[in-house]
């Protein structure tokens, strides 16, 4: 066997290594896909590490409508729309939109909030209370992770539009700051 034909037969072993590799990753994209749909997510990303400079990073997600947002026509047809507008009827013609309000701080992430840091303890801030900046509102839990969400400035507490342990969207209204 000379060296060419080793050369040759070590590139095939590649090719086929790294197409096995593609067939590997498409079928774990797959997966993750149909975990979304399945569990009504909007949005999944992982992070794999194969070795040194070897690595996956997948991040699906799944466009979603905002109620108060006109809606493009292919949107409207999409399977997505119908719980946006289940939410719609909420608002009546004399309500404001909350994510309307200056004072409104909306949420960074999705996930599950959390008025208390455990259950049974007393809320971070109730209707009346004056923050500070940087104080702490709620809590939302992301994939396992509890995550404070900071006042972004000093006021007071307006309204709180959320209830705890309710599930949340990103950018969906949390509460109302004066």
């Amino acid at each position: 066997m000379t060296k060419a034909d080793t050369s040759k037969k070590e590139v095939r072993v590649e090719d086929l290594r790294r197409q096995e590799a593609a067939a590997a990753d498409v079928a774990f994209i797959e997966a993750l896909a149909k975990l979304l749909r399945e569990n009504d997510l909007t949005e999944i990303e992982v992070e794999r590490e194969f070795g040194d400079d070897d690595e996956l990073k997948v991040r699906l997600s799944r466009g979603v409508t905002i109620a108060h947002a006109p809606a493009p026509a292919s949107m409207a047809a999409a399977p997505l729309a119908a719980p946006v507008a289940a939410a719609a009827p909420a608002a009546t013609a004399g309500e404001v939109d909350p994510a309307d309000d200056p004072g409104c701080v909306t949420s960074p992430m999705v996930g599950t909030v959390y008025l208390a840091a455990e259950p049974g303890a007393a809320p971070f801030v109730s209707v009346g209370d004056a923050v500070e900046a940087g104080q702490t509102l709620l809590i939302i839990e992301a994939m396992k992770t509890m995550n404070q969400i900071p006042s972004p400035r000093a006021g007071v507490v307006k309204k709180i539009l959320v209830s705890n342990e309710q599930p949340i969207e990103f950018g969906a209204p949390l509460l109302i700051l004066e």
